[in-house]
């Protein structure tokens, strides 16, 4: 098995900001073509850079094993977020200090997907057949991204039986836990129109404000639900109030609002965006949502059970079967084949000198053979 290290510092090296493209993926080419995999790359969208619409370049690469065999999936994301300043060093310069890697993408997820890499040069091809699903936007608005290769496996009539998402999820240390589903997500903005005019003479105008305080504070006070045996209670939170009014002496034309939810199966992105937009209308404004996933659940069970008996081999820890956290791309994946996440330690992810553990990410490796060994040969 090669050094799952030297494959994390060639992938940090090559910047990826999201959405990426060119460089990382050519990267990630050079480690799965040598190993018998067919390497697919594509970009999709077609709007100017910066836009939600921007290209955004994806690679899927399988090898095909013995007919009828099993078909396992990795997937993951090789863009990250922008750096930002103030690092000890250059964070596309991949620097050991100490006992951690550190560089951008090292835990989030490019150490996942270099220990990916790694764990398949120790399966057979005669195993079965083994693919990655590995995108360029997950990151940023995630329209061209994972869902793209969804689209083209279906045309493809390609079906992977398991997938396995390297988002980093273990806490203090490698092991510790997986995510076996997440909570949706849906964002929803709230505008309310009124009539400018002159604080003075309030009559002669329709101050929106008031309106607006009535929707956020009705909002505010919803108790969605008191949580399930395996999601914790669904949240609603205004992120974000703007009134576009410089003046004191002014009675604006127009307030404005962002509320977030993230919500577990009790409901759909669709029922609480009616709700919403219920509330919103009864206040005299308006709402409109944007869902960016659906809430799922892996039950545990023969799945969840392979991920932690590997784990426990290589690490002595049995981890914890959660749902916590934020989204991630498993909630388009889901609707492709059962589906759990299991990586790194996330203390860092998105940090200023973001660092892996350089002994986790050979073990991460080895524990990756051993799931899709196991998946492999699964009945």
């Amino acid at each position: 098995m090669s050094d799952a290290l030297q494959n994390a510092k060639t992938l940090i090296a090559a910047p990826s900001v999201t959405p990426a493209t060119g460089e990382v993926f050519d990267a990630m080419e050079a480690m799965l073509a040598p190993l018998g995999f067919a390497v697919h790359r594509f970009q999709r969208g077609e709007g100017e850079e910066g836009s939600d619409e921007a290209p955004v370049e994806n690679l899927f690469a399988i090898r095909t094993g013995p007919q009828g065999s099993k078909h396992f999936s990795f997937a993951g994301h090789l863009d990250v977020v922008p750096p930002g300043e103030g690092w000890t060093s250059a964070p596309f310069e991949p620097e050991i200090r100490g006992d951690l890697l550190h560089g951008r993408g090292a835990v989030d997820m490019k150490g996942a997907i270099a220990a990916m890499a790694t764990a398949v040069e120790d399966i057979p091809a005669e195993a079965g057949t083994i693919s990655f699903i590995i995108t360029g936007d997950e990151e940023g608005p995630a329209l061209h991204g994972t869902r793209a290769i969804i689209d083209y496996m279906r045309a493809e009539g390609i079906q992977p039986d398991l997938c396995l998402v390297g988002e980093p999820t273990s806490v203090h240390q490698l092991g510790d836990m997986m995510k076996i589903g997440r909570r949706g997500s849906v964002n929803i903005w709230i505008e309310v129109d009124g009539t400018q005019g002159h604080v003075a003479y309030p009559h002669l105008a329709d101050n929106p404000l008031p309106k607006l305080v009535a929707i956020l504070a009705e909002l505010d006070a919803l108790e969605l639900d008191e949580g399930t045996d395996w999601f914790q209670p669904s949240n609603l939170e205004i992120t974000e109030i703007d009134v576009p009014n410089r003046a004191h002496n002014v009675i604006p034309a127009k307030a404005k609002a962002r509320i977030s939810i993230r919500f577990n199966d009790q409901h759909s992105g669709t029922s609480l965006s009616e709700r919403v937009t219920a509330i919103a209308e009864k206040h005299g404004g308006i709402a409109r949502p944007m869902i960016s996933g659906e809430p799922f659940l892996t039950a545990p069970g023969a799945f969840s059970e392979m991920i932690s008996e590997a784990v426990e081999a290589e690490t002595g820890l049995k981890p914890e079967a959660s749902t916590t956290g934020g989204t991630s791309d498993a909630r388009f994946l889901r609707n492709v084949c059962p589906v759990i996440e299991f990586g790194l330690c996330n203390a860092t992810m998105h940090k200023r000198d973001e660092a892996v553990a350089v002994d986790d990410l050979a073990t991460l490796a080895r524990i990756y053979a051993r799931i899709a060994k196991a998946a492999l040969t699964s009945e």
